[in-house]
């Protein structure tokens, strides 16, 4: 096996781990376990680019075109858009459960006399 062929698959590997932490981070409710898998996902990604760093001066990896200015803007704008719009529905989907949740609270409540 060439040195290319380990390297791209070195890269291939640990992009995948980068994956499987995050989806990891997002799924514990263990704060400890999240910041250790947090700390693992950084280093995998500072590796992945030291690594893709070397591949490129080698001429071995050749990472995608720089995206222009205008498209980075639009992406940005459309996914905090996306995100606040997110953030809004839940909070409204909150505030009606518990409304709704206070006002069949109130229905069963019975004074004593």
């Amino acid at each position: 096996m060439e040195d290319r062929d380990m390297v791209y698959d070195i890269l291939t590997g640990t992009k995948s781990s980068i994956n499987s932490y995050t989806h990891a981070i997002m799924e514990t409710s263990n704060q400890q376990l999240r910041n250790s898998l947090i700390q693992l996902r950084d280093e995998a990604e500072q590796m992945q680019y030291q690594i893709s760093q070397m591949a490129s001066q080698k001429g071995w990896y050749t990472p995608a075109p720089q995206a222009n200015q205008n498209d980075v803007d639009t992406i940005k704008s459309t996914l905090s858009a996306a995100v606040s719009s997110t953030s809004s529905s839940m909070n409204t989907s909150s505030n009606a459960k518990m409304n709704s949740s206070n006002n069949s609270k109130m229905n069963n409540f019975k004074p004593m006399h």
